[in-house]
């Protein structure tokens, strides 16, 4: 007899996890409390997550080729994509989520709508997990309690994840994102057809960024700050609207959002048999407050580390199995997240290094390499010339707006 997986949470982490577990052969269950859950997000992936997981045309909003980067004084810097085929993709997160919760359970993953509230360690390292949750199949807020016997369990239930809490995964700093889904009269949606906009400065965010970025019939607009400033939220808000008006004019909001962020992985992301993927585990980067592709892929790799060391299920995995998916995450992923830590602690400290950073920005050469690494998700190098070039327009840049720290 095979063994049987919990995954907890069918966002792009939990789906992306069932899928892969349950292709191979393995009996897995998916719990997710809300079907039509509208999770706030900004909602931007990759190209390379497209084709990766075989996301359909249909999901996409908008296929963004242009972004404007503005600084604290307002000034524009406009970044294209070159190349005919490349692309940003917005999405909402209730289409996007839902179709890879069904195409798990398409795949055989048993979808269980309920709410799961506690999870039993056993006593043995070879006893089952047992997973105490309120099933929700009959319609019924409350829900029916049931319990389920497992073997391994994924904690895919984001920021505030009560699998985390079941292992003591220990806290981690986080930051708090606002967003209002604002409709546009057709005029002003159209000047948003492909394009981003991304706003820096104190008044819309002491230590973020403020985004407007276009989904099918509205754009998203928000902000982000850490946990620190979470009493400022509103007023950050009322900035990236103020900084936007112009472009606003006759909007609609239709919905209002919030939602935790977190800024570092936790200290235990892996506890005998549980495993934690995406923002449950904090695969969120610093600097671009990129979550989709990161969750999708860290559960995709805890998943495939379960079916190796399990052989396709037959085998009980132990803690140091798992634990392979991490050294595998760290070791693939490790200096992009480093990478992004300085860019954030250099560039998000005052409004003079924000506009030296909209300034680099306006550099062809940042731009490609900053766009090669988003797009394919690659550390991409760059020959050691055009290093210490871009290294010198970033030191003068810093220099001239008087924003190089001693």
């Amino acid at each position: 007899m095979g063994i049987r997986v919990a995954v907890v949470g069918s966002g792009p982490a939990g789906s992306s996890a069932a899928e892969t577990l349950v292709r191979a052969g393995i009996e897995t269950y998916l719990f997710e409390r809300k079907l039509d859950n509208a999770k706030p997000c900004g909602g931007a992936i990759p190209l390379c997550m497209v084709s990766e997981f075989d996301l359909p045309a249909e999901i996409i909003d908008r296929r963004v080729r242009k972004m404007k980067m503005i600084s604290p004084s307002n000034v524009e810097v406009d970044i294209n994509l070159e190349k005919e085929n490349e692309y940003i993709g917005m999405c909402r997160r209730e289409v996007m989520d839902g179709f890879l919760r069904e195409r798990a359970a398409k795949f055989g993953a048993n979808l269980i709508n309920g709410t799961v509230y506690q999870l039993d360690i056993p006593t043995n390292s070879t006893d089952p997990y047992t997973l105490h949750y309120a099933d929700h199949a009959n319609g019924d807020a409350r829900g029916i309690m049931k319990t389920l016997k497992v073997d391994v369990v994924i904690g895919a239930d984001g920021a505030n994840s009560r699998i985390a809490k079941a292992i003591d995964a220990g806290d981690y700093n986080y930051a708090i994102a606002f967003q209002e889904r604002i409709r546009l009269p057709e005029a002003q949606m159209g000047y948003y057809e492909d394009l981003a906009e991304m706003y820096v400065g104190n008044d819309v965010s002491p230590d973020f960024y403020a985004w407007v970025f276009p989904k099918y019939d509205h754009v998203a607009v928000g902000t982000g700050t850490m946990k620190v400033n979470k009493t400022q939220i509103k007023d950050l808000q009322a900035g990236i609207r103020a900084r936007a008006a112009k472009k606003l004019v006759g909007g609609e909001i239709i919905k209002v959002e919030a939602h935790p962020i977190p800024e570092h992985p936790r200290p235990r992301r892996v506890v005998g048999r549980v495993a934690l993927v995406g923002d449950a585990a904090g695969t969120v980067t610093k600097s671009s407050g990129e979550g989709i592709y990161f969750a999708a892929k860290s559960a995709r790799m805890c998943a495939e580390t379960i079916v190796e060391a399990s052989q396709g299920g037959q085998r009980l995995p132990t803690e140091a199995d798992l634990k392979l998916y991490l050294k595998r995450w760290d070791k693939k992923y490790g200096m992009t997240y480093k990478v992004l830590d300085i860019l954030q602690t250099v560039f998000y400290r005052s409004d003079a290094t924000r506009e030296a950073f909209v300034e680099m920005c306006s550099d062809k050469d940042v731009q490609r390499l900053t766009f090669d690494s988003y797009l394919y998700k690659t550390v991409t190098p760059a020959n050691p010339l055009l290093q210490l070039k871009i290294t010198a327009k970033t030191i003068g840049s810093l220099l001239r707006g008087h924003a190089l720290a001693p």
